[in-house]
């Protein structure tokens, strides 16, 4: 079980990214266009041996507005709404498969949103059937959907489960009434554990479950009800959200009073106790806000050190080109990012001119590819051996980051960091504070240039 030291959490509680990408999404800019995505996806389709593919779909819509909500999503009823944009994303699929060889497969899928499952069981099976029929997947591949279990159906699931989905994720976010009517999602403790009966009984492979702390009326007690009853549940994976309360950014947020919400002290003993109760259950602690059992693929990855972070967050897929399918979707491939129109109206009609709906991207240079290196080991091993970044991009270690060496200091006096035998690494105190560990070698924030305003590291 972890011993948490809440003065520690306290003194780095600060903005910071999550860094899901390196050099994060507000480096994207619109010089970026769909020609220099064009012709990274054509160079890395070329080479020899192209990596394996990871596909992700962004279905956007959503039946009711969740207050807290920091997804890009679209509150819609208009059923041919819906499918007028299935017929999109399925046109987006023909102008980007025109362009990737054959023979590759896909070791991981992802849909989300908003929410998948506001599609009725028919649109979910034949926008995934569609997909089968244009991409080769491997025998053991992540096929995972987020759903909502408001408004959810057996027959959803099956439509699921019948074209080879078989990992579900799913927000519960807390299980207390006042809460949930303070953030307009009513969702009974009944109701999600009938959706994990069902999934179960389909013989699905895993399912998460995400709660957020931090939200309205949320005090240490009350959430610890929340959080056994999802230890009796038994999840394989639970993912612990910090809520980040930005109305400047989600102006629906606003909804939500300030003067509802924990204080910081309260906030984190919160974390506190849910931490120490997961880990007492038996969960691993994958790192930031992931928690696994002993025998998931995510635990197994961490203790082999195979672990891998992309925009869906902790992942055990490394090297896999992920392509982006729908609005605001991000692809990763080769040397580049490359973000999706926002609107439907501009993603339709730059489909209907065969073109690739492109808003923004990012084209790594080198030292953006070492630094991305360091930050996912850091961010996923805990540790970094000086010698294996030397050898694979040929340079002194503690010469290029002496600065990044310097910001560590500080944590290395608060024990969170230990610097031995020409490695890092970090202690368990430590992982809770890995973002702000991370920062250290970002190079936008060592100068100063990343304006971006981020979410709290705790």
């Amino acid at each position: 079980m972890f011993n948490i030291d809440i003065e520690l959490i306290k003194k780095y509680d600060r903005p910071g990214p999550r860094y899901t990408s390196y050099p994060t999404a507000p480096q994207f800019n619109d010089t970026f266009t769909p020609e220099k995505y064009l012709d990274e996806v054509i160079r890395t389709n070329n080479q020899n041996n192209p990596p394996e593919l990871s596909l992700y779909f962004h279905i956007p819509f959503c039946d009711t507005l969740c207050y807290f909500c920091g997804c890009n999503m679209i509150i819609t009823r208009n059923r041919d709404r819906i499918k007028e944009y299935i017929k999109y994303v399925k046109n987006e699929i023909d102008l980007l498969r025109s362009y990737i060889v054959d023979g590759r497969k896909v070791v991981q899928l992802h849909w989300g949103g908003g929410t998948p499952t506001h599609l009725n069981p028919d649109e979910l099976s034949d926008l995934k059937l569609y997909i089968n029929q244009n991409f080769i997947f491997a025998d053991n591949a992540e096929q995972g959907c987020e759903i909502d279990p408001r408004g959810l159906t057996r027959e959803h699931l099956e439509a699921l489960r019948n074209t080879a989905f078989n990992r579900i994720s799913m927000g519960v976010q807390d299980f207390d009434d006042k809460v949930q009517r303070s953030v307009n999602r009513i969702q009974p403790e009944e109701m999600t554990r009938q959706v994990v009966d069902w999934v179960r009984e389909l013989k699905f492979q895993s399912i998460n479950l995400d709660l957020i702390y931090g939200l309205p009326f949320q005090t240490e007690d009350s959430f610890a009800k929340t959080v056994d009853a999802i230890i009796d549940i038994s999840p394989d994976r639970i993912a612990v959200f910090n809520y980040a309360h930005v109305p400047w950014m989600k102006k629906h947020m606003a909804l939500i009073k300030p003067e509802d919400l924990p204080l910081p002290e309260e906030k984190l003993q919160i974390l506190k106790m849910t931490i120490e109760k997961l880990t007492g259950a038996g969960y691993v602690f994958i790192g930031m806000d992931h928690f696994a059992k002993p025998d998931d693929e995510l635990a197994v990855a961490l203790r082999n050190k195979k672990l891998y972070r992309n925009f869906q967050g902790y992942s055990t897929h490394a090297g896999a080109d992920l392509y982006g399918f729908g609005i605001t979707s991000i692809s990763q491939i080769g040397r580049c990012y490359a973000q999706n129109v926002k609107k439907e109206i501009e993603y339709c009609n730059l489909l209907n001119d065969n073109t690739l709906p492109i808003e923004r991207g990012y084209f790594l240079s080198d030292d953006d590819l070492l630094r991305r290196h360091v930050i996912t080991r850091i961010m996923c091993d805990f540790e970094l051996d000086f010698s294996e970044v030397e050898k694979k991009f040929n340079i002194e270690f503690e010469k290029y980051f002496s600065s990044s060496l310097d910001g560590l200091k500080e944590f290395i006096d608060d024990n969170l960091v230990k610097i031995k035998d020409r490695k890092i690494i970090i202690t368990e105190m430590g992982r809770l504070l890995i973002r702000n560990i991370a920062m250290c070698f970002d190079w936008y924030i060592e100068q100063k240039t990343d304006k971006a305003k981020y979410s709290r590291t705790v």
